[in-house]
C-alpha cells in the first residue's frame, strides 16, 4: 500500500510542473468570479500572514523544500497554515501546518509531541521570513513564533516530481542547527535572491530575540533519537455498526 517513504509507481506521465488538465475556459473564469462575489470566503479572508521558510522530510531529511505558509490565527495560542510551494498565482497547495504555543504543546500527550517541531532556531537563524514586511513591523510576531511548535503534514511531494498529490502524507520537520537539520546554502540563496534579502543579516538582527527557557526533547524527535516517522497506508476492516442507534 502507499507510503510517505516510497514514490508511487507509476507516476502519471504528464509534462510540466502544473497538474494535468485543460486550461480554464472564459466561462469558468466568469463562474468563479461570480461565486467569489456572492460568497463570504471567511476562512480565506482570515489569512493575515505570508511566511517563507524551509522544511525537511522526517523520514528523509536530506530532502529539503522551500515553503510558503499562509497563516490565520484562531486565537493567541493557535494558528493554522495553508502551505504552498510558491507565492505565485499558480502555486500548488502542498500541505497544512498547525502552530501552537508552548503552553498548549506541553499539555499534549508525549506520543503526540513526537510529531511536532520547534521554531526557535528557524526564527533566530533568519530562515523564517515574512516577505516584504519590514523587520521592525514583524518583530513582535517573531518574538511570539520563537516560542511555538508546529506540526506540518505534506500532502503533495512536488520536489520528487509528483504532478498530482500522490500516496500517503509525509511528516515534515523544521530546520535545526545540527547535522541533518541544516538547510542547503543554495536553497537559502535562491530564496534570498528572490526577495532581495540576506538571511545572514536577518540572523544578526535577531540575536536579541528571546529563546524559550526550555525546548521539549519530545519535539524535534530525530535530534535525540536519530529516527524519523513515515506513514504507511494499510487496508482495514470497515466499522459496520454506528456508535449510536
Amino acid at each position: 500500500m502507499a507510503s510517505s517513504d516510497k514514490s508511487p509507481e507509476p507516476t502519471p506521465p504528464y509534462g510540466g510542473e502544473q497538474p494535468p488538465g485543460k486550461p480554464m475556459t472564459m466561462k469558468q473564469h466568469v463562474l468563479d468570479k461570480g461565486a467569489a462575489m456572492m460568497q463570504s470566503l471567511k476562512p480565506i479572508k482570515k489569512m493575515s500572514q505570508h511566511v517563507c521558510t524551509f522544511a525537511l522530510y522526517s523520514h528523509d531529511m536530506p530532502r529539503q523544500i522551500e515553503t510558503h505558509h499562509y497563516v490565520s490565527r484562531l486565537n493567541q495560542d493557535f494558528l493554522q497554515c495553508a502551505v504552498y510551494d510558491s507565492d505565485d498565482s499558480t502555486a500548488r497547495l502542498i500541505g497544512v501546518e498547525y502552530i501552537v504555543s508552548d503552553k498548549i504543546f506541553e499539555a499534549l500527550p508525549l506520543e503526540e509531541q513526537k510529531l511536532w517541531h520547534s521554531h526557535a532556531y528557524e526564527v533566530k537563524s533568519g530562515l523564517w521570513v515574512n516577505p516584504r514586511v519590514p523587520e521592525m513591523i514583524g518583530r513582535p510576531e517573531l518574538d511570539n513564533m520563537a516560542k511555538t511548535y508546529g506540526k506540518f503534514w505534506c500532502t503533495w511531494q512536488v520536489d520528487r516530481g509528483d504532478r498530482l498529490p500522490l500516496g500517503a502524507p509525509a511528516l515534515m520537520m523544521s530546520p535545526q542547527a545540527v547535522n541533518l537539520g541544516m538547510v542547503r546554502p543554495d536553497l537559502v540563496q535562491k530564496r534570498d535572491d528572490k526577495y532581495n534579502i540576506s538571511t545572514d543579516a536577518l540572523k544578526q538582527s535577531r540575536v536579541e530575540i528571546d529563546e524559550p527557557e526550555w525546548i521539549s526533547p519530545q519535539a524535534d524527535y530525530w535530534k535525540q533519537h536519530a529516527k524519523g516517522f513515515a506513514v504507511d497506508i494499510q487496508s482495514s476492516e470497515m466499522k459496520k455498526r454506528a456508535p449510536f442507534p
